[in-house]
């Protein structure tokens, strides 16, 4: 495979982009590591300046004098990239916006949020817009994406696994390590690093499961306290998302913690202890990650076509649990997700049992598994998921 089959890769996000870029100055995009930030940016706008504060040089002529170092691009439109490494360059982005306050001036780049988003929020509000930028989704890797779901929840997403040579496991364990000992001590300046790592595994653990804080924080020997900051550090840090339950006036006692979901499953898998595609087959966490993986898929695509659209679960203490829901506009729909490859008619029990109670119409409702037939049944529409991520 080339070593640009990367850019060869259109993004889905690429539409959204432009149409920020056509109304706001300042275009910012976050995202986790190698998600494709950089190179989408430069292949959207191959002509713009690029300048990348990680190089020690850039970063030290731009905080030696921002006001010169933009002043000398003569009125360019310009692309920082890790605009976090100096987020004080924002203020004098201002003065030369309001100066001259036409759309797509800036694309900054970043993946430290919380640092970009302080400074910006402060200097740039109504000025700039956010996009956040995920690992490819599997409609953008399309024939490039795995066959077998095992491979697939083995190796995630990230471009670097499908434009390099590398091997899942020690292109992980590399990550990893970079989020360790860089990206984390720029957020937090954390100093039990293996005590984090071992919380890291143990969220791993959880993925696609309702948090149970104490319990989380009992098992990695840390305090409930510590616990929720490490958790809001992974969340800033683009590697888990939360999904918060739905309340909407039933009539039941509801399960009030958030559900945690891992935004890729290869890196989910590393830290879980998975070392190859085949211990898939049989693992004791596989319909938790085959849910995460779902999950993670439709928010990524579902958020970036309708970008109101607000993602929940329905949990009662009695049992009933409904994976996901969407709301779109005041309009929901349901999904369940069973990793079983054959359809049982129990697997809609709580999608019919929650629409009624809802008031969610039954085309509303949707069981997506991991076989081959797409049909309705009971007025419930039920996909095989591939089918359903590529519509």
């Amino acid at each position: 495979m080339s070593a640009y089959t990367c850019f060869m890769i259109p993004r889905i996000a690429e539409n959204r982009i432009r149409e920020l870029a056509g109304q706001f100055p300042v275009v910012v995009i976050t995202g986790p590591r190698q998600s494709g930030k950089t190179t989408l940016i430069k292949a959207m706008y191959p002509d713009l300046p690029y300048y990348n504060l990680e190089r020690p040089d850039i970063l030290e002529r731009v905080r030696e004098d921002p006001q010169g170092f933009l002043s000398s691009l003569k009125g360019k439109k310009i692309i920082i990239d890790e605009a976090q490494r100096f987020p004080e360059l924002t203020s004098w982005i201002q003065s030369r916006v309001d100066e001259k306050p036409e759309p797509g001036q800036f694309f900054l780049t970043g993946s430290n949020q919380p640092l970009l988003r302080s400074q910006i929020g402060q200097s740039l509000a109504g000025r700039a817009a956010y996009f956040f930028l995920t690992p490819f989704s599997l409609k953008e890797l399309g024939t490039l994406a795995p066959e077998s779901l095992e491979e697939l929840l083995f190796k995630g997403f990230y471009p670097p696994l499908y434009d390099r040579p590398f091997k899942p496991v020690d292109w992980f364990s590399q990550y990893v390590q970079t989020y360790l000992e860089r990206d984390l001590n720029q957020l937090a300046q954390v100093k039990d690093l293996h005590s984090f790592h071992r919380f890291l595994r143990l969220c791993a653990g959880r993925t696609g499961r309702v948090l149970n804080m104490s319990d989380l924080a009992r098992d990695a020997d840390i305090s409930h306290t510590t616990a929720r900051h490490w958790l809001s550090l992974l969340e800033a840090g683009f590697l888990i998302f939360f999904i918060q339950p739905w309340h909407r006036n039933l009539q039941k006692r509801l399960v009030k913690s958030p559900k945690l979901y891992f935004f890729d499953t290869g890196l989910a898998g590393y830290l879980a202890g998975i070392n190859s595609a085949e211990q898939w087959e049989t693992h004791p966490l596989r319909g938790a990650f085959f849910e995460t993986l779902v999950v993670a898929e439709l928010v990524k695509t579902g958020t970036l076509s309708i970008p109101d659209t607000e993602w929940y679960f329905w949990a009662s203490h009695s049992g009933i649990e409904i994976d996901l829901i969407k709301e779109t506009r005041g309009t929901a729909y349901a999904y369940e997700i069973k990793s079983s490859a054959t359809f049982r008619p129990e697997f809609i029990k709580n999608l019919k049992a929650w629409g009624h109670t809802a008031g969610i119409p039954d085309d509303h409702l949707f069981l997506l598994y991991n076989g081959d037939e797409s049909f309705v049944y009971q007025g419930v529409s039920v996909l095989p998921w591939r089918e359903a991520l590529f519509q």
